[in-house]
């Protein structure tokens, strides 16, 4: 892996950082907890949580697209927005449609629908922070 190429995982890290915590963090927080089967200890108080391993999380993600976008040669927002929606719809429909059949974790579809759909909005986002960072400086077709 290049260098271009990391900068454009570590640069779509804080992309996801940074809207993860808007998008999940904030605005669907309410939403989601009253929809997702609670159990005690399940879920970590704010304070304990480990936000360096979470960055870590959304850094994996941003790499896997980063690596995949430099073989695809997807280097612009406008390809790494679209990319990554495909990529995170197909990703997080099958994760969810896993916990609907094994997994009392929704208490109904809608909320795995709103889930694939916040998800794939967010790996789009990540998406284009990438691409835009892949095709940085690189010559643009006449």
């Amino acid at each position: 892996m290049d260098t271009r190429t990391l900068l454009a995982a570590l640069v779509g890290g804080v992309v996801a950082f940074l809207l993860g915590w808007l998008l999940f963090g904030i605005l669907l927080s309410g939403y989601m907890q009253a929809h997702m089967v609670s159990y005690p200890g399940l879920m970590k108080p704010e304070g304990e949580m480990n936000l360096a391993l979470l960055f870590l999380s959304n850094l994996s993600m941003s790499l896997l697209l980063a690596w995949a976008f430099q073989r695809m040669g997807v280097r612009a927002l406008q390809s790494g927005l679209m990319t990554g929606a495909v990529i995170g719809f197909l990703f997080y429909l099958s994760i969810d449609l896993a916990f609907l059949s094994m997994m009392n974790f929704y208490d109904g579809p809608m909320a795995a629908v709103v889930d694939v759909l916040s998800n794939t909005v967010w790996t789009a986002c990540i998406g284009g922070a990438v691409g835009l960072m892949l095709g940085r400086g690189t010559a643009k077709a006449a």
